[in-house]
């Protein structure tokens, strides 16, 4: 019976830091832009290959 107090109790608390960590992010605006960086994948090649025409 002990040994279940104490897992449910770590369960407990490993939710707890998740949580807080799941709100920090939020917070922290991690969440504000769901559209950049998927599109910013795409054009990283872009401006790489233009920066290096325009060093030449």
């Amino acid at each position: 019976m002990k040994i279940i107090i104490l897992l449910i109790s770590i369960s407990v608390v490993v939710a707890i830091v998740f949580l807080v960590a799941f709100l920090w992010a939020m917070k922290s605006g991690q969440y504000e832009d769901t559209y950049g960086p998927s599109v910013r994948m795409l054009f990283d090649d872009n401006i790489k290959k233009d920066e290096n025409k325009t060093e030449k």
